[in-house]
């Protein structure tokens, strides 16, 4: 893990970006779940632009993530947190997901930051930065953001509940409101309780794709 940089991505990195694509495209499908899909060329945006963080071990890809600004900066959010493979298992999701925040506080500083995810380990690392769970109504309402869900598997639930709510569990952190103390929202019997609903929402919505075919 020492030898594994953290950095912010430039133009210097733009040869990774098929590489990223291709190991998030390949853990939704190992995870089962669903995963809103990005190109090369979207990820090599967000390089240039300087909203992506890469990590590096000796030069070959170790992990990833990247930063969405969403109604004129009212709203970001951390988007394409994956890690390669090799270097799991090891706490690196945890450390880019910490360099992402602390980061996108300093560059967008009265930014809300916001996420939506069916990940149990990423809801884990969001409640000890300090995010809260929320009603989708809390999040941004730019529909730009909700068209990124398209290529999700999951976007008929998404869809048919109006926006509403998903698999997907939305959590918020505002840096307006002082926390003096973070408190855990979670336990291991709410985990598990979660974990449970997903799984049956899951289930039940591919019951429903496969009746209708």
């Amino acid at each position: 893990m020492k030898q594994i940089e953290i950095i912010i991505a430039t133009d210097n990195h733009l040869d990774y970006a098929q590489e990223i694509c291709e190991v998030i495209s390949d853990s939704a499908k190992v995870r089962g779940t669903g995963i809103a899909k990005r190109t090369p060329d979207y990820i090599k945006g967000k390089m240039v632009n300087g909203n992506a963080i890469i990590a590096l071990c000796k030069g070959m890809f170790a992990g990833f993530c990247y930063i969405e600004v969403w109604g004129h900066e009212k709203y970001v959010a951390h988007s394409g947190l994956i890690v390669h493979p090799d270097y799991r298992n090891q706490g690196l999701a945890k450390r880019i997901k910490e360099f992402t925040f602390n980061y996108s506080l300093k560059k967008y500083p009265h930014s809300k930051v916001f996420g939506i995810t069916t990940g149990l380990a990423v809801m884990k690392i969001n409640s000890d930065l300090g995010y809260k769970p929320v009603t989708f109504s809390e999040l941004t309402n730019d529909p730009k953001f909700w068209a990124g869900c398209k290529t999700c598997t999951n976007y008929d639930i998404l869809k048919s509940k109006e926006h509403k709510m998903c698999l997907c569990t939305g959590m918020l952190y505002d840096p307006s409101i002082e926390v003096k103390k973070k408190e855990k929202w979670y336990d291991k019997k709410v985990l598990k309780r979660l974990k449970k609903i997903k799984q049956t929402m899951l289930a039940s919505n591919k019951q429903l794709l496969l009746w209708k075919k």
